[in-house]
């Protein structure tokens, strides 16, 4: 698979997960075009408002150390489920906003694995063109 390694890294990810209450735990990778990876992994609160999902944490530590979509690649979001889990409704709003439309986003649980794009997420975005 062309992206191996940015799964496998987002699966390293993983192990770093705090998921104390759901026991459900993501990891993800954000793959530069430069090579640089960025990863994160879910980190839960008592006050569920408080948690932080895998790939915002990732796409947040690439954007914190200057990168922008148009230096993202690609990014991968694993987690430990029986099926392949997709990003939340917020982190889909976020990714619509700091990737490209086409920007790859792979998808795997372990046993399968799938690509999508955040236009297939989330179709009829709200975005930046909407507040002008």
């Amino acid at each position: 698979m062309k992206y191996q390694n940015v799964l496998d890294e987002a699966f390293e990810a993983m192990k770093n997960a705090y998921a104390p209450y759901s026991n459900y735990h993501v990891g993800a990778c954000v793959l530069c075009k430069d090579g640089r990876t960025f990863k994160g992994a879910n980190i839960e609160n008592a006050s569920y408002g408080a948690a932080n999902c895998g790939e915002r944490s990732a796409i947040f530590g690439a954007y914190s150390y200057g990168y922008r979509k148009d230096d993202i690649e690609a990014i991968a979001i694993v987690t430990d489920g029986d099926r392949i889990g997709a990003p939340c409704g917020i982190c889909r709003q976020v990714l619509s906003e700091l990737i490209h439309q086409d920007t790859p986003i792979i998808l795997s649980n372990g046993k399968d694995t799938e690509i999508k794009t955040i236009s297939e997420l989330l179709p009829m975005q709200f975005n930046e063109e909407d507040l002008r």
